[in-house]
């Protein structure tokens, strides 16, 4: 059994802000469509997250 594994690590597909994106594939940029419609969907949750918990400390500290 060997110590390292050969094979290289394969990084998760990442989108760029204000990359080309004229070397893209159609399949390619859509992936990339997804993927960024689902980081936004995780942005939003994490923004209602902290509106809630801001919404709670400003009614306990206004008592």
């Amino acid at each position: 059994m060997a110590l390292f594994d050969d094979e290289p690590v394969k990084r998760k597909k990442t989108h760029e802000i204000g990359q080309d994106l004229s070397l893209l594939s159609v399949g390619e940029l859509g992936e990339r469509i997804a993927l960024l419609r689902d980081e936004i969907a995780r942005l939003e949750r994490e923004l209602a997250s902290k509106d809630h918990s801001k919404t709670a400390a400003e009614a306990l500290f206004r008592r």
